[in-house]
């Protein structure tokens, strides 16, 4: 199949695809006698992995080697365990910064009950270098 074909099965534009086999995260294509790339079900299903990845925000060097260890069908479980529990310790933390931000954005929101800029009291706090919460 084409790269337009793997782009529309996939849910993956042709230029990302092109990328990812540029890092090496997809095998270079075949190339037909036209110079067209020329795809395959493996394809598919490693792009689909790699979305998969994509969509947990795992980064693209430990989504690399999630993808090297996928082909090693003997490669112990661990470093992919590994992987896995250092992306849910960054998205935890994330989180908490997360609350932390609103936590001082509904602080701010109601923090003001003037009627002009020249005294609003939300953008008193920001301009000053404490924490508005």
């Amino acid at each position: 199949m084409k790269i337009q074909q793997l782009a529309k099965q996939t849910g993956i534009s042709s230029q990302t695809i092109r990328y990812y086999e540029q890092i090496g995260l997809l095998p270079e294509a075949k190339r037909g006698e036209n110079g067209y790339r020329s795809y395959g079900d493996s394809d598919i299903e490693r792009l689909v992995f790699i979305r998969r990845c994509k969509a947990l925000h795992i980064p693209l060097a430990d989504m690399k080697r999630l993808v090297q260890l996928k082909s090693d069908a003997a490669a112990p479980c661990e470093e992919v365990d590994r992987i896995i529990r250092n992306q849910l310790v960054e998205v935890q933390h994330r989180l908490e910064e997360l609350q932390q931000l609103e936590a001082t954005l509904k602080a701010l929101s109601t923090g003001c009950h003037n009627d002009t800029v020249s005294n609003c009291e939300i953008m008193k706090k920001l301009a000053t270098s404490e924490q508005a919460e």
